[in-house]
């Protein structure tokens, strides 16, 4: 199936997903990786921000900065798997509905995802100027003492895709049900 959804997203839209159906953002992504997690997780929510039915992007984007404001130049995804470590933790904290990056994530992040009404999807590798092209705006920018790739940065989006569902909330995992029919990845 293919969906258009749009932030903040409720908990019975994204439990109706599945792993394999694609589906194209349009609103409010934010975006971390380590350092992001690890702060959020000992610090919490910066003051105002909340998390629930939203879009976490596992990216690291190159932002350019600008007399009005920050241009964005490019937002690949990171791998996910190097921040499941944080996942579950994040899920349970934030209510967050969708987690976007690339490659998969571990059995930590799937159990939350089947508790908490979560989503984690694959958004393609080596495709990080396209998906520039569906970022509208930088909205702003957290902890850009960070630097540049591990701030957390706030995005509007228009039909930012495809995304692929890969963990869904009912326990379907794309890439282990690939796997285990023995299909390359």
């Amino acid at each position: 199936m293919e969906y258009h959804l749009k932030t903040p997203m409720t908990n019975d839209t994204v439990r109706k997903l599945r792993a394999g159906d694609i589906v194209y953002i349009t609103g409010r992504m934010i975006t971390l990786r380590d350092e992001g997690h690890a702060r959020f997780l000992e610090e919490g929510a910066p003051e105002g921000l909340d998390l629930k039915g939203a879009v976490l992007y596992h990216c690291g984007p190159i932002v350019a900065k600008k007399e009005s404001g920050f241009e964005l130049v490019s937002a690949g995804p990171t791998t996910s798997m190097r921040l499941e470590k944080y996942e579950a933790d994040f899920i349970e904290k934030t209510g967050i509905s969708l987690i976007v990056g690339k490659g998969g994530m571990g059995d930590k992040t799937e159990a939350a995802c089947r508790e908490y009404g979560s989503v984690h999807g694959i958004f393609p590798g080596g495709c990080a100027v396209a998906a520039a092209t569906h970022i509208t705006k930088v909205a702003g920018v957290i902890w850009e003492d960070l630097g540049m790739p591990e701030a957390m940065w706030i995005f509007d989006a228009e039909e930012f895709g495809p995304v692929t569902v890969n963990i869904d909330a009912a326990g379907g995992n794309l890439m282990k049900r690939r796997h285990s029919k023995g299909d390359v990845l």
